[in-house]
């Protein structure tokens, strides 16, 4: 009789593998993290041939799920990320269960987050879901054997729908917490989500001249948007890359903010490619890694660099202000932490906060798990030397774990928005 320990070393290395039969019959499930972007996501994946569902499940059960099969000292982003799955497995019938496949992002970086396949098999193992397939999504070659195949049009389609997450994200932060009218930003953020997830489906949306099109639209739309004239205390997102976007993962931080009578600046995932496209530049400085790698990455930096400038030159056409170039961005670590720091968010969450603060952001919010100590580093870790060069910045950093209580996180971020008000009242006094 095999024992369990040792039929989970070999579901390890015979694991149910996504086959190109199974991308024409099954259904992939995708997680949820960036709300606007997952949407556009979804659309893009079905364009390409792929039955897609993106989860929506956000029930406190999910962390209950996640602890079952998570050890509770594990990434919290990987904890929440496996209980929304195996929680949207409970809720199908086994028929159901049985025409489905998992997709789960994979940096394969230096840190816990990259045990997340590994962590997600042994959960549906453990959930008697052993049969579903997990495709993994990753730049590292991992997964070889998937039937999921990372295509040139797949490519297009996700940096499109990057670019207009990321935009439609930006302009949203920017009325938001000033419109006459509740609702208005929300309504436009529809109205593209749909109109260009339509589009992909017919193969538009995606040709540089459309998206230039598309951006355009959006900007003006944003523009046209009755605003209240008022001073609110501005406030920067940053951390982690799925605690700073997922609002399961920060408890709906954002709404919160907004609800407070803040404005709120979270950086774009636009960023998060950058950063590690400039990470192998890094790499061929530091290390002499291979020069033909080098230069497919510059070749790919240029690519971005121009849908990037699109969103840029079409901001500057409202009374709003753009978000900087990532080129401008990328040195705004320079004095505070290397570019040689490339663990989890590395120089880029140092980078992030420094331009929050120099854009008018002062106060920030640094959203990272527990013990993740990538973040704790380059996030805790240089909030004295950035407050050092800019004494009023006014920075907290709030852990999200299994343990950690809503009430807590949001009485340090109400002590946040206090003193930032008494800095707004004493400069309008003056």
């Amino acid at each position: 009789m095999i024992d369990n320990k040792e039929f989970e070393e070999n579901y390890e290395i015979n694991s149910p593998v996504f086959t190109r039969q199974m991308a024409r019959e099954y259904t992939i499930l995708l997680p949820t993290m960036l709300p606007i972007h997952f949407r556009f996501f979804e659309k893009a994946l079905i364009a390409c041939g792929y039955k897609t569902r993106l989860l929506n499940n956000h029930d406190d059960i999910i962390r209950t799920e996640g602890l079952k099969y998570v050890h509770n000292d594990t990434c919290y982003p990987a904890l929440l990320v496996i209980g929304q799955f195996i929680n949207a497995l409970d809720n199908m019938s086994k028929e159901e269960t049985h025409k489905v496949a998992l997709l789960i992002t994979q940096t394969g970086g230096g840190c816990r987050a990259s045990n997340y396949i590994h962590l997600l098999r042994k959960a549906l193992i453990k959930a008697h879901y052993e049969y579903v397939p997990v495709i993994s999504l990753n730049a590292k070659g991992l997964d070889k054997k998937s039937g999921f195949r990372i295509t040139y049009p797949l490519i297009k389609r996700l940096a499109a729908a990057m670019t207009y997450g990321d935009m439609l994200m930006y302009m949203r932060n920017k009325v938001i917490s000033y419109e006459a009218h509740k609702g208005d930003s929300d309504n436009i953020v529809n109205k593209y989500v749909d109109k260009i997830g339509e589009e992909f489906l017919h193969n538009k949306g995606v040709s540089f001249r459309d998206l230039k099109k598309n951006i355009n639209a959006i900007a003006q739309d944003f523009d046209k948007v009755e605003i209240i004239d008022t001073v609110k205390p501005r406030v920067g997102i940053v951390g982690e890359i799925y605690i700073k976007y997922s609002a399961l993962g920060n408890n709906h931080l954002e709404d919160f903010l907004i609800n407070e009578g803040a404005e709120i600046s979270v950086p774009g995932l636009y960023g998060f490619l950058f950063y590690s496209c400039y990470n192998t530049i890094y790499d061929r400085k530091l290390y002499k890694i291979s020069l033909l790698k080098t230069n497919l990455t510059r070749i790919l930096i240029k690519y971005l660099e121009r849908r990037e400038n699109l969103m840029i030159k079409a901001i500057k056409k409202t009374k709003y202000t753009p978000m900087n170039s990532f080129d401008k961005t990328k040195d705004y670590s320079r004095g505070v932490l290397s570019h040689g720091t490339k663990m989890g968010e590395g120089w880029l969450l140092t980078a992030e906060m420094v331009e929050l603060v120099e854009t008018g952001y002062k106060n920030i919010v640094c959203a990272q798990p527990f013990g993740c100590l990538p973040n704790h580093i380059c996030g805790k870790g240089v909030m004295k030397k950035i407050k050092s060069i800019y004494p009023d910045a006014n920075i907290v950093a709030i852990d999200y774990d299994p343990s950690a209580t809503k009430v807590n996180q949001e009485n340090r971020i109400k002590l946040m928005l206090a003193m930032s008000r008494e800095t707004l009242d004493s400069e309008v006094k003056h």
